[in-house]
């Protein structure tokens, strides 16, 4: 394996998060994305972006950041069937509150312009030099899911000295922030889109959060019913990703999810009015394991130990088991083939990537 490629898969550790691999999901995909800006970017030339109107052009553009990333996306969009003047829209995704983003963003806004640049000096050498000649606009999105505010400056000049008197000489912009916990379930109800539902999902941190969110019913049926077989795999597996973090057994996970590619996503949010909460199994067995070994030490203290060591080994083991099995259906999901091998042999780096995955 070659020193570059070792590099990039380290990288790409520190970024491997549920969040991530959901918002890889989402804004992977053309559909969601056209919601996307369509639906919550609030700029009327976007009002009308259809997914055909869509590129990915993410992968051209992996060298420009500091760390390999799971989920941010930079898309080309054609605004116009009459000529060729595109609209890039760089989508950086954020979990916590990043001060520094604004120039983070700056530095990836130099580098698509300077690619642009180079391209159409491909074309015809000489025409960046011409009076005419115009760089892409750019509208370069922090979409944040932290569950706390955004706190960051959106104009970059809050994070220059003396601003106010270099004003004339500071490059000037502000980065489009769309936070997730400032829509409430009306507002993205409301909206009546794919979209709207992944962001009810992602936002949810507990299974009785899950329970209270109480949908309505026929905001659920227009969705199944009207979603492409496309749009409900990624419902499906971003439920399953969140479902994951919060510690259901992976039969339940598979239980729950079916029900959308089913189309039946009603019968999906009724099913946890009925769902013990990881925690109170958690509780309920070791209640149980307390009132075994009570009744073993009133049988004799040696005979107990060795009854609740066993027992203790036994339940170790199937633990051990299970959260090793969710660690490597989370390393599959994000193509991560390499650091699951290493991860068979090597127990610290599997401990580092069970801190990883909250597992």
């Amino acid at each position: 394996m070659s020193k570059e490629k070792k590099t990039f898969q380290k990288k790409n550790i520190s970024n491997s998060r549920y969040h991530d691999s959901s918002s890889k999901l989402i804004f992977g995909n053309a559909e969601l994305c056209s919601q996307f800006l369509r639906n919550y970017m609030d700029i009327p030339l976007l009002k009308n972006v259809r997914a055909e109107d869509i590129e990915d052009v993410t992968e051209r553009y992996i060298p420009m950041f500091t760390e390999e990333r799971n989920s941010d996306t930079v898309k080309r969009i054609r605004l116009s069937e009459k000529d060729t003047l595109f609209f890039v829209s760089l989508i950086e995704h954020k979990t916590r509150v990043d001060y520094n983003v604004s120039m983070q963003l700056l530095r990836y806004m130099v580098y698509i312009w300077e690619d642009y640049e180079k391209e159409m000096e491909k074309k015809r050498k000489g025409i960046s030099k011409t009076k005419d000649f115009r760089y892409p606009p750019i509208l370069p999105i922090v979409y944040y899911e932290g569950s706390g505010k955004w706190t960051a400056p959106c104009n970059i000049m809050d994070r220059i000295y003396f601003d106010e008197a270099f004003e004339p000489f500071t490059p000037k912009f502000s980065y489009k922030l769309v936070q997730l916990n400032d829509y409430s379930v009306g507002e993205l109800v409301e909206k009546k889109d794919e979209l709207s539902l992944l962001m009810l999902i992602n936002r949810l941190q507990s299974i009785a959060a899950f329970r209270e969110l109480n949908l309505p019913k026929d905001y659920l049926k227009d969705l199944s019913e009207n979603s492409t077989d496309e749009l409900l795999d990624i419902i499906a597996k971003v439920t399953a990703s969140m479902l994951r973090h919060l510690h259901l057994p992976e039969e339940e996970v598979s239980e729950f999810t079916d029900q959308v590619k089913e189309r039946d996503m009603a019968v999906l949010f009724e099913y946890f009015e009925d769902v013990d909460l990881p925690a109170e199994r958690k509780k309920a067995r070791e209640e149980g394991l307390a009132e075994g070994r009570a009744e073993g030490r009133a049988e004799g203290r040696a005979e107990g130990r060795a009854e609740g060591r066993a027992e203790g080994r036994a339940e170790g083991r199937a633990e051990g088991e299970s959260r090793f099995a969710q660690l490597t259906q989370l390393l599959l999901e994000s193509d991560r083939t390499d650091d699951l091998s290493r991860a068979v042999t090597d127990l610290e780096y599997r401990k580092e990537l069970y801190l990883q995955y909250n597992l």
